[in-house]
């Protein structure tokens, strides 16, 4: 018997889709090119900080519907990479090269119709979508995204390119093209805020043009004939409305979850915004820090997409469980291992806010509180789904993450933070509460079998 199980294991791992040095090839990038979206958010409020309290409100108004945007073509883009990367896994190197094409023929022709949707909804978005702001910062914004919003069509090739790449298991040219993108931005951010005095136009412009060399960069190397998911020569500009469909029916509702996400979090924000300068000031000092606690884990969700894809492809669930399993494991070592560095230096990074003892206070109970529990439930919540998005069981994920951040985030936030007056940390209590019921309804349906036998 323990014959017949050790040759079981071998057999098993002589078939494996990837290694353990390309899991870390893939891993390590993509955690690269996360904190470099993280590092680079905060360099930028910095610089912007310098032009005025009233554009970095103009900016962070704008900035809040190009990360809609931004959700909303990852979506499509994961959309593309899951059915892209079940063709990987059948062995269907030209079906996924027809799916990569027709991801980014879908998404240019999308972003470039609600790019001209959003300019001419400029003044009802001032207007309506962000309320009674002053002068001041409305002229600020409008300028800001006047140029920003050119920006569209650019960073939805670039999403869609690298994710792509990121289903073919190359993440290091992602990773490569994110630093040239960024590095062009915070430059560019420093010589025309600082050199220049440009003010929000300094901001705008880099992020233009950055995204514009992105974007053309991950296009030519996509010409790459020898690539397994590649654009053809000549390109034809002809949609295929299967593709698509198959493409769509894991997007939308992955962009139906992302978008009602951020729409969530944007209402919670308005109910921080009751408590005081003391408490807005330290949930955006939190919001800063936090983001670094789970960044690991952002990045082995992505790779899960890749890996799980593949296997689904194949029909060989015995190892999209496998790699499941041992991506979780890397998931919670990263965590815990950043959180305790957090942890360690938390009291130095919070003297660089130049904060109040009574914020600064705040902010460390919230940071404290948000990192162990980031370390128990956050990849059981937001890293395990990514297996049933990559095995297509979309609409199990989407209705679980809506259900939970509108009853549970939402509902106990505002219940916590009103209703037995904890303030802006029952708001944070209401996200932890949302992240464990979360946990509990994805380990079951991964636990089950249910998600192994959706087709399309």
């Amino acid at each position: 018997m323990f014959k017949e199980e050790w040759y079981l294991e071998k057999e098993r791992k002589q078939n494996q889709f990837f290694t353990r040095k390309a899991l870390i090839y893939l891993i390590i990038p993509l955690i690269i090119e996360q904190f470099l979206a993280v590092a680079v958010g905060m360099a930028d409020t910095i610089m912007v900080a310098s032009v005025g309290e009233s554009a970095v409100s103009a900016v962070s108004l704008v900035d809040s519907i190009n990360i809609l945007l931004i959700n909303v073509f990852g979506a499509l883009a994961t959309g593309g990479a899951v059915v892209a990367g079940q063709f990987i896994g059948k062995n269907k190197h030209k079906k996924a090269s027809e799916a990569g094409e027709q991801l980014i023929i879908f998404v240019t022709l999308f972003s470039v119709i609600l790019m001209f949707l959003l300019y001419l909804a400029r003044n009802f978005i001032l207007n309506v979508v962000f309320g009674s702001i002053e002068p001041i910062v409305e002229e600020y914004a409008h300028r800001y995204m006047t140029i920003v919003f050119a920006s569209i069509p650019f960073i939805a090739l670039y999403n869609s390119g690298a994710a792509l790449f990121r289903a073919m298991g190359n993440s290091n040219i992602t990773m490569k093209t994110s630093l040239i993108m960024n590095t062009i931005n915070v430059v560019g951010n420093a010589t025309l805020i600082y050199g220049f005095g440009m003010g929000v136009e300094g901001a705008a412009i880099p992020t233009l043009v950055s995204r514009i060399v992105a974007a053309i960069i991950i296009i030519l190397l996509l010409r790459d004939q020898e690539l397994i998911i590649h654009i053809g020569r000549p390109f034809k500009f002809k949609l295929n409305w299967d593709m698509v469909k198959d493409i769509l029916y894991v997007g939308i509702p992955n962009g139906i979850e992302n978008s009602l996400f951020q729409l969530g979090k944007i209402m919670l924000l308005s109910v921080v915004s009751t408590f005081g300068t003391s408490a807005i000031t330290a949930n955006a000092v939190a919001n800063n820090i936090t983001a670094f606690q789970f960044l690991p884990g952002v990045a082995i969700g992505l790779a899960m997409v890749t890996v799980v894809s593949q296997c689904a492809g194949a029909g060989d669930y015995e190892q999209a469980r496998f790699y499941t399993r041992k991506l979780l494991k890397y998931c919670y070592i990263s965590i815990m291992a950043i959180n305790l560095v957090i942890f360690l230096i938390l009291p130095i990074a919070l003297k660089a806010y130049n904060l109040s003892v009574e914020t600064a206070e705040l902010a460390r109970k919230i940071i404290i509180f948000h990192g162990i529990n980031v370390c128990i439930s956050w990849p059981l919540g937001f890293a395990l789904p990514n297996t049933l998005r990559a095995a297509k069981d979309v609409k199990y994920a989407m209705i679980v993450s809506i259900s939970s951040m509108w009853i549970v985030r939402i509902g106990l936030g505002i219940f916590f933070a009103k209703y037995l007056a904890f303030g802006v940390f029952g708001v944070w209590i209401g996200m932890i509460c949302d992240w464990y019921v979360r946990a509990l309804f994805f380990t079951r349906r991964y636990r089950g079998e249910k998600w192994e036998l959706v087709r399309v």
